[in-house]
């Protein structure tokens, strides 16, 4: 949807992780990068601080000799606004950014609800023509002609004219992000189209996904499909972000080359898997882990993600599967997770550790890894004891509470994540 991106950097922050992950998303979608230096009216400032941590994202100002444009700004006193706006027109004419009011109005949608009030209400950009309240709208799976068509302040409006946000009522679904809206004569024409849009989003969703994963990397190369894998690298220290990208990428082979779109400390959120649907990437986290909402998310959009503690096996892996050797492994099944709520030292045993089992359940054969902070402090650990209050058990599910001892570990504290798994054999097919 976007033409150019304004990075607004906090002069007295500087480049944070979120920062690093905008960076990321706006050089994956291939757009004119402006950066809006914020707070400059704060008094201690430390501009060549920033300028060096843009330097560093590849984002050089052109004050120092590169090709991306610094504004600072105050939106306290309105500095640098005017610039600002100034120097986005200077891009769009020199890129030739340019709409045409005189065809049938045309955009994106940006996002979608139903309400109790208003029923389905949607926010549409629009790219080029003029839509006009009583317009007759297509998106995506849904269909309706413009009830009411008002602004981001909620007034309403007659007209939207391009790179105007808007939000409208009257479709008879709630469209998705991120799908585009056309605006047609015939109401009839508008909910057939709807409907056949619908029938081929159940075809697509029932076909098997064509997001990139390592199972299906070898063939997608042969087809012809793939000339980049994209990786987004999660780690828990700085030290394995600075090293692993270099060594990744050193894996490019002539048939296909290694792209790191992003790289940074922590779990992997949210975010990750966005960027991941969005470029075709495969996640690799090393030590780290996601939490549950995220692993759903992903599994929803097909992004297939892999976590290692070994990083010859990140290695061993991307290789045989860009070679079509991924030979049948023993691969873990996640089996629950486990928080710690209190903990009970016994001079005799040690520390034994009072969880609740959040999600799934855990065996007494089960391995376990014991995460602090989304962060892999200890992995493949086994239960050296597993009891219901006092009874030794060989399962505890969901919603029950337990007494886990691990074996030969007592460095446990409350609300560490205890994650059950389990080794099996799968096979691996291409």
């Amino acid at each position: 949807m976007t033409d150019i991106v304004i990075l607004v950097v906090a002069a007295d922050d500087g480049v944070m992780p979120q920062t690093v992950e905008a960076i990321h998303h706006a050089k994956a979608a291939g757009v004119s990068i402006v950066v809006a230096i914020n707070k400059i009216d704060l008094p201690g400032v430390d501009l060549h601080r920033v300028y060096g941590q843009l330097s560093e994202q590849g984002l050089v100002p052109a004050e120092w000799g590169g090709d991306t444009e610094i504004v600072k700004t105050s939106a306290t006193t309105g500095q640098g606004i005017d610039e600002l706006i100034e120097y986005l027109d200077y891009i769009a004419e020199l890129k030739d950014y340019k709409a045409d009011s005189t065809i049938p109005a045309m955009g994106w949608v940006v996002e979608a609800k139903m309400t109790s009030t208003q029923g389905s209400v949607a926010t549409l950009l629009v790219k080029e023509g003029v839509l006009s309240k009583g317009d007759v709208v297509l998106a995506g799976t849904s269909s309706g002609r413009v009830r009411t068509l008002f602004d981001d302040w909620g007034k309403k409006l007659k007209h939207a004219t391009s790179s105007m946000a808007v939000g409208i009522t009257g479709l008879d679904g709630v469209p998705q992000a991120g799908d585009k809206f056309f605006c047609i004569d015939d109401l009839n024409r508008a909910k057939s189209i709807s409907e056949e849009n619908k029938f081929l989003s159940r075809e697509r969703s029932l076909a098997q996904r064509s997001q990139v994963t390592l199972e299906n990397l070898f063939s997608q190369i042969e087809a012809g499909k793939l000339k980049d894998l994209n990786l987004i690298v999660k780690a828990d220290v700085q030290g394995s972000i600075d090293m692993l990208p270099k060594f990744l990428t050193d894996l490019s082979a002539k048939e296909i080359q290694i792209k790191i779109l992003h790289a940074a400390v922590g779990g992997v959120n949210e975010g990750d898997v966005v960027l991941a649907e969005a470029s075709g990437a495969i996640i690799i986290g090393f030590n780290v882990v996601a939490d549950e909402k995220v692993r759903e998310m992903a599994e929803a959009k097909g992004v297939d993600f892999r976590f290692y503690n070994v990083i010859y096996k990140i290695a061993d892996d991307l290789r045989d599967a860009m070679t079509g050797m991924l030979e049948p492994e023993q691969q873990e099944k996640t089996l629950g997770r486990l928080v710690v709520r209190n903990l009970f030292k016994v001079s005799s045993v040690g520390t034994i550790a009072g969880c609740f089992v959040t999600s799934g359940l855990v065996t007494k054969k089960a391995r376990v890894r014991l995460i602090r902070s989304n962060i892999v402090l200890r992995d493949n650990c086994q239960i050296e004891s597993l009891k219901h209050f006092k009874d030794d058990v060989r399962e505890v599910k969901t919603g029950f509470e337990c007494g886990v001892k691990i074996a030969g570990f007592d460095d446990i504290k409350v609300d560490d994540v205890f994650e059950a798994f389990e080794i099996v054999e799968v096979a691996r097919t291409l």
